[in-house]
């Protein structure tokens, strides 16, 4: 099992940018694929982006290609989320988490592990 803590969330006007970082402690850090998940009030959790254990595979939501990239140091136990031209439906609460069986999911039941999450909220 692998403990995951965010930061990084923040408020940030349209068009600006954030980075999101997630700490992992655990031996099984470097090869669990990792993912970030967000969720807004009222919504189910959706998948934002992931990343495959040796970092080569990141593979994102339709809605973030071109605006977030996903990256991870193994070396760090940590994995980052740059969001950039954010907008207002954005914000949510942004959650860091792995999968030990190292699949390429985007389903939320794909993963085992999460953190606490942090807040991302965009105004206009």
């Amino acid at each position: 099992q692998v403990q995951l803590v965010e930061s990084g969330g923040g408020s940030v006007q349209a068009g600006g940018s954030l980075r999101l970082s997630c700490a992992a402690s655990g031996r099984t850090f470097g090869t669990s694929t990792m993912g970030w998940f967000r969720q807004a009030p009222g919504k189910e959790r959706q998948f934002v982006a992931g990343i495959s254990w040796s970092g080569g595979r990141p593979y994102y939501a339709d809605f973030v290609k071109g605006r977030f990239t996903i990256s991870r140091d193994n070396a760090k136990n940590t994995v980052h989320l740059q969001m950039n031209s954010l907008k207002p439906e954005d914000t949510a609460v942004y959650y860091c988490a792995s999968d030990i069986r190292s699949r390429l999911g985007t389903l939320s039941s794909d993963f085992n592990s999460w953190g606490q999450g942090t807040q991302v909220t965009v105004s206009s």
